[in-house]
């Protein structure tokens, strides 16, 4: 009976430690998840491919390898997040905001700053080339209000490309109802272009090294200064809530190519060609391939923590987010109050990157 009841007490006790020593469930990895995820051609994608190709997601429990989603702009990616065709992904700020006024959808980290990497572009000949630093506080923007008015210049609309364009043009003392907008997707855009419709065109990386190699011009080389624009990590808020745990390991496969970036810069562009061109069909040398990477700032752990945090009030990021938002009002696209509800929302959520940093 002895040797029974201490049977008992040994039975109790493993159990009990067993109960203690199982992982907790936000980075439990007993099965493999398919996320729906989607993205550009660009940069910002490339630590998304190194943790497919590496293995890092399959280590985390999460499979991407048939749901990693082409799209042609963030509107896109926006527009697929209300029937789950993508519960996580990238965009620009700009689009963004409309993901969060209209789809409750977090930006949870910073893919890059793409500040310098939006550029409005013109043709070798172009009126617009005959002046320059019209604006004193940007002497090396091109253009001036006689030389742009009328003009028609082609963009992706709601997208970072279109905050650069406004910001251009309010340099040179002009608004977009000044000139004539076309909207059109990058590749669309390019092409129309080369074909010579279109007096200026706004590309973004890599489309813009495509254009500088056909000789055209940045018109806008420091209209962006005091305008950052933060290419973001976005998460629908539903799929977020319910599964935070996914969120966050998907987000550490994604700062861990972040750090590769940080570490090797141009030392990755080999393998940056290569993801461009197997995974969205494009071509790109090296060389323009080292300088996207050179052109973009990305951001460890520590420092998105830092940009995110909001313990003493506004974070850096609230601040960056309220010049995209005031480029809507502006537009007229969205009111004031729609604005301050997605930036005092808390849609800017710094949740994900601190449940990885409390796992290290």
């Amino acid at each position: 009976m002895r040797k029974n009841r201490l049977a008992t007490k040994w039975i109790v006790l493993v159990l009990a430690l067993a109960v203690f020593l199982v992982p907790g469930p936000a980075f439990s990895k007993s099965k493999t998840v398919a996320l729906n995820t989607g993205w550009l051609p660009e940069l910002a994608t490339f630590p998304v491919w190194m943790g497919i190709q590496n293995g890092w997601f399959h280590d985390e429990g999460i499979d991407l390898g048939k749901k990693l989603t082409y799209f042609d702009s963030g509107m896109a990616v926006v527009e697929a997040l209300p029937a789950g065709r993508t519960v996580l992904g990238g965009m620009g700020a700009v689009p963004w905001l409309v993901a969060a006024l209209r789809h409750d959808a977090y930006a949870i980290a910073i893919s890059n700053d793409d500040s310098t990497s939006n550029s409005v572009m013109v043709r070798p000949g172009s009126p617009i080339l005959t002046a320059k630093g019209v604006n004193k506080y940007f002497p090396e923007t091109l253009g001036s209000a006689e030389t742009v008015r009328g003009k028609t210049v082609l963009v992706t609309t709601v997208s970072s490309g279109h905050y650069a364009l406004a910001t251009w043009l309010k340099r040179i003392g002009l608004t977009e109802s000044d000139i004539v907008v076309k909207n059109m997707d990058q590749g669309q855009a390019l092409a129309a272009y080369d074909a010579g419709i279109g007096d200026a065109v706004v590309l973004w990386a890599p489309f813009m090294y495509t254009a500088l190699s056909k000789g055209w011009v940045i018109a806008n080389m420091d209209s962006q200064k005091g305008a950052n624009q933060a290419n973001f990590v976005v998460v629908s808020k539903q799929f977020a809530d319910q599964h935070p745990d996914q969120v966050a390991k998907a987000l550490k496969v994604y700062l861990k190519g972040i750090d590769r970036l940080k570490a090797e810069g141009a030392q990755l562009a080999p393998a940056f060609v290569k993801f461009l061109n197997d995974w969205a069909g494009q071509e790109l040398s090296v060389k323009d391939a080292g300088m996207d990477i050179e052109n973009h700032t990305v951001y460890s752990l520590e420092e998105q923590l830092a940009l995110f945090d909001d313990s003493h009030g506004p974070s850096e990021m609230d601040k960056w987010i309220r010049g995209s938002s005031d480029f809507f009002v502006k537009q007229g696209k969205f009111t004031r109050a729609e604005m301050d509800k997605v930036v005092n929302g808390h849609f800017i959520n710094g949740k994900f990157l601190k449940m990885i940093a409390e796992e290290k």
